[in-house]
C-alpha cells in the first residue's frame, strides 16, 4: 500500500504576500518567493484574486502545498498538492455549524521525521497503452499522481471549481486527466475526464475514485439502496491512499461466497466486507446513526460500485472509522478508443443542509 510521506512539519514560511502576482510564461506559473509553487500551480491570479475566489493556499513543505476552498455558507474543502489528495470536506449543516465527511489517517513516523496520510477521497487510476490485443494486461502502465492546478472558477457565494492537470506524453502514450473539483453549498464533486490523443492505440482504464466516509462506527452504520444488486466479494482494493486493517482478511472472508444478490435494502455494514457491485444504483445512501448523519452517493461513467467495511471491533471514532465507497473499474476496464474521451463522476450530496 502507498502512502503520501511528507517530512513532519507544517508551518513553513515564505508565502507570498497579499497581491504578489503569479507570472505565467509558457503553462509555467512561477509565485514569487517560493520555489513549489511553479510545479503545482498554473493559473494566472494573484494571491490577492484567488483569496476572492474563496482559494487559499498553505505550504507544508517537501515540495507539497494545501489548497483550501471555502464558501460564504460555511462549507469547506482542502485538497493537497501535487497528491490530488482531498483531505476533508466539511458542509454547512441544519443545525448551523459543519460536519468532517471524509475520514483522514494521519500516522507520525518520529523515527523517519514523517507523517503519512491516507483515506481522504483520491483517484486511484491506471492506464494501460499500447496493447496489441485489448483484453490483456499488457503494454505500457501510466497512474496519473502527479497534479497541477490549472483553473479556478467560481465564487464562494455560490460554488469554487478548481481543475487538476496530469499528462503523459510519449511515443506509445499521449494522454491527459484532468481532475475537476467543485464545492458547491451542499455538495462535494470529483470529475474525471481522460482524453486519449493517440491517433492509433486504444487504451485501458482501471482503478476506483475512493471516498473513506466519515463514520461514529461501522456498527452504527448502513448503505440505503441495493437490494438486488449483483455483488462479487474481493479483497480490498490497495490504492495509493487506502486504509485497510492489516488483519481484514480472516477466515471469515476467506471463506464467503464470491459472488451473489444483495438482499437487503438498508444494509448493515457492521461486519468486515470488501465487495464490488456491478449492478447498484446510480445513487445510494450511507447512514450514521451514531453520528446522526447521512451523505448520499452519486455515479457516473464508473459502472462498478466498490465497498468496504474494516469491522467493528475497533475503537470508535479511531482510525477505523469510515466506510470506503469507491466508483471503480475492477473488473472490467473502460477501453478508450484512439481520439477519443471518456468521463466520470462521484458526487457527495449533505441531504443535511
Amino acid at each position: 500500500m502507498m502512502s503520501l510521506v511528507f517530512p513532519n512539519f507544517f508551518s513553513v514560511p515564505g508565502l507570498p504576500k497579499p497581491g504578489n502576482p503569479f507570472r505565467c510564461l509558457r503553462n509555467k506559473t512561477i509565485m514569487a518567493a517560493n520555489t513549489w509553487a511553479h510545479e503545482l500551480i498554473d493559473v494566472d491570479y494573484s494571491e490577492s484574486e484567488l483569496g476572492e475566489r474563496g482559494v487559499t493556499f498553505s505550504e507544508i513543505g517537501d515540495g507539497s502545498c494545501v489548497v483550501k476552498m471555502a464558501l460564504e455558507n460555511g462549507s469547506a474543502a482542502k485538497l493537497m498538492l501535487p497528491s490530488g489528495l482531498i483531505t476533508s470536506y466539511k458542509p454547512q449543516m441544519w443545525h448551523g455549524g459543519t460536519m468532517e465527511l471524509l475520514h483522514t489517517s494521519v500516522d507520525s513516523r518520529e523515527e523517519l521525521n514523517e507523517v503519512v496520510i491516507q483515506g481522504g477521497l483520491s483517484l486511484s487510476l491506471s492506464l494501460s497503452f499500447g496493447c496489441d490485443n485489448i483484453d490483456a494486461a499488457e503494454g505500457v502502465l501510466w497512474s496519473p499522481n502527479e497534479w497541477t492546478l490549472h483553473q479556478v472558477k467560481g465564487t464562494p457565494e455560490e460554488s469554487i471549481q478548481l481543475q487538476l492537470i496530469c499528462k503523459e506524453e510519449g511515443i506509445n502514450v499521449n494522454a491527459q486527466v484532468k481532475h475537476i473539483i467543485t464545492l458547491g453549498q451542499d455538495l462535494l464533486t470529483s470529475e474525471v475526464t481522460i482524453s486519449n490523443s493517440s491517433t492509433c492505440s486504444s487504451f485501458r482504464l482501471t482503478g476506483s475514485v475512493l471516498s473513506h466516509l466519515a463514520v461514529s462506527t461501522p456498527d452504527a452504520t448502513y448503505a440505503i439502496g441495493l437490494q438486488g444488486s449483483d455483488y462479487f466479494i474481493r479483497p480490498p482494493f490497495d490504492g495509493e491512499f487506502s486504509i485497510i486493517p492489516p488483519d481484514f482478511v480472516d477466515k471469515k472472508i476467506r471463506t464467503e461466497p464470491l459472488e451473489g444478490e444483495e438482499d437487503d435494502n438498508y444494509k448493515h455494514l457492521t461486519e468486515k466486507l470488501s465487495m464490488i457491485y456491478t449492478s447498484a444504483p446510480r445513487n445510494i445512501t450511507i447512514i450514521d446513526r451514531g453520528r446522526r448523519n447521512s451523505v448520499s452517493l452519486r455515479r457516473d461513467g464508473f459502472n462498478e460500485l466498490y465497498m468496504l467495511s474494516p469491522g467493528s471491533e475497533h475503537e470508535w471514532y479511531g482510525k477505523y472509522s469510515y466506510i470506503c465507497v469507491g466508483h471503480a473499474a475492477l473488473l472490467e476496464p473502460i477501453i478508450l478508443d484512439p481520439q477519443s474521451q471518456w468521463r466520470g463522476r462521484l458526487q457527495l450530496f449533505n441531504p443535511n443542509y
